[in-house]
């Protein structure tokens, strides 16, 4: 063979390997895309979200990235609304041709997304959500970081079992979200025999409470479970102790713990919130160190569960595409990820299988103290 031709079929060659990778590899750069709530009433849900995946990226990239691969960070706003959502997606996929997506945020907004990341096969890493409606049925490019809303209204039933608690009222947003953690409740309470005390609805980016706090309150709980994000639970709570309630309140964690704290100030203390992070302020746990430094070093030095969500999120990604090899396709990073079994990030553990996506089954219980500040 002379040399002309075998430096014709090597061009070949290396043409149709490019052709044949997927969009986003090029051989200095991986595109990621992450579309979630930048703008509205649960904007620091998305904010603090990205904070922590950049936290992380940053400092893969500035050790020379992985398999020599700089990680972009691309990002749309679907500003916590089902009908913006798909298009949100689909700009990522279609316009900006990323690899694989990540730290997507909300339930009603997961539900319009996943067709559209389902059919291109894209995989998608660490939803804040917690609903069923997007663990069933299972989905081979959907991989969860985080516990259940059933594990979490679990661990808040028990809590308040516990302590003699047996009227249990449920504040929900109406919507996929508000209803996955209603019926996680339900579920909870009848394994104990019991049954919801009384129930009240908030439509999803109002703060429209008033008649929640009318049903709810006429009811005299001992305990409120709420569902919904932090504006909202912040106003039901205000309203409720205004009325006199007497009761606790727990919130489930995509609340957004810090920017319900914040924006419930001296009204916040004894509110509780369920966790399925490590505790962001505890530096016994080895990746919660690593948060706060590299948070730290970014810029992002008002540690909070969303943002040590959004660094755990990044963290499985980045060991994903690491086992995943120096000419990854998304098939192959899927495949990589289901052979995560077990896997420490730092003191808190992955596990992943060809039949099973959930990730992981921790949750914690916090309370807000005085001035805002979180109590274990």
């Amino acid at each position: 063979m002379n040399h002309s031709l075998a430096r014709l079929m090597a061009i070949g060659a290396l043409w149709a390997s490019q052709a044949a990778a997927d969009p986003g590899v090029t051989p200095n750069k991986i595109v990621l895309g992450q579309a979630a709530v930048f703008s509205g009433p649960a904007a620091q849900l998305g904010i603090q979200m990205r904070n922590g995946i950049k936290a992380y990226l940053d400092h893969v990239n500035a050790a020379g990235g992985v398999h020599g691969r700089k990680i972009e960070l691309v990002t749309e706003d679907d500003r916590y609304e089902p009908s913006v959502a798909p298009a949100a997606s689909r700009k990522l996929i279609e316009e900006h041709k990323v690899f694989a997506l990540l730290g997507y945020v909300g339930t009603p907004t997961g539900v319009a997304h996943l067709p559209v990341v389902t059919q291109a096969k894209v995989p998608l890493v660490g939803m804040f959500t917690g609903a069923e409606a997007l663990r069933v049925p299972f989905n081979r490019y959907v991989f969860h970081v985080r516990a259940s809303y059933y594990d979490e209204t679990e661990k808040i039933v028990e809590q308040v079992v516990s302590t003699g608690g047996k009227k249990i009222s449920v504040f929900f947003q109406n919507d996929a979200y508000g209803e996955a953690g209603r019926k996680g409740t339900e579920m909870a309470l009848s394994k104990r025999g019991l049954k919801i005390h009384s129930n009240g609805t908030v439509e999803r980016n109002t703060l429209k409470v008033e008649e929640a706090v009318k049903d709810i309150h006429s009811s005299e709980p001992n305990a409120i479970v709420m569902v919904g994000a932090y504006a909202a639970c912040a106003e039901f709570i205000r309203q409720m102790r205004k009325a006199g309630s007497g009761a606790t309140f727990y919130n489930v964690s995509f609340v957004g713990s810090k920017a319900l704290a914040d924006t419930l100030g001296s009204d916040g203390s004894g509110v509780a919130i369920s966790q399925v992070v490590p505790f962001p302020w505890s530096t016994a746990v080895p990746v919660v160190k690593e948060y706060q430094i590299l948070a730290k070093s970014a810029g992002f030095a008002d540690y909070n569960f969303s943002a040590m969500e959004g660094f755990l999120t990044a963290k499985v990604m980045v060991e994903g595409l690491r086992r995943a090899g120096k000419s990854p396709t998304r098939e192959d990073l899927v495949d990589a990820l289901e052979r995560m079994n077990d896997v420490d990030v730092g003191g808190f553990y992955v596990s992943y299988s060809p039949k099973n996506h959930a990730g992981s089954k921790f949750v914690d219980l916090t309370i807000i103290g005085r001035g805002g500040k979180f109590m274990r």
